[in-house]
């Protein structure tokens, strides 16, 4: 993965990341049970922190290992079927289709997340 397309794909996470935090915070705050609302807002956070995480990363390269690249993947995979699956199983009684099949999914995101931060420590140029 070349710096610009890590540098693009934590812009695109990070606005995602605000668009969505502003739909939840106005759109869906009469339609969503307050948990709901906090989990959905969970995902926002995750998504921008680790979004501004590779935005960082990506300006950082020469202080990493040639596994930095995989890793931005690992975590990008982690922001998607982490925040993602958040976002939907709280909106998929909005939108009259059930997605339960998800619920997994979102613990399997967090650990690619986990993933990522472990790789991430040993990957640090000595």
């Amino acid at each position: 993965m070349t710096t610009e397309n890590s540098i693009k794909i934590a812009i695109l996470f990070c606005l995602s990341a605000v668009i969505l935090g502003a739909f939840g915070a106005h759109a869906l705050k009469e339609v969503l049970s307050e948990s709901q609302l906090s989990s959905f807002q969970t995902g926002v956070r995750y998504q921008f922190f680790h979004g501004l995480t590779i935005l960082i990363l990506s300006f950082n390269m020469n202080y990493f290992t040639k596994r930095l690249s995989s890793i931005i993947k690992i975590m990008s995979a982690g922001i998607i079927l982490f925040s993602f699956s958040i976002y939907l199983l709280n909106i998929q009684d909005l939108i009259g289709f059930s997605m339960s099949y998800l619920g997994p999914i979102t613990p399997i995101g967090g650990l690619l997340l986990i993933t990522s931060w472990i790789g991430l420590f040993f990957s640090i140029k000595k």
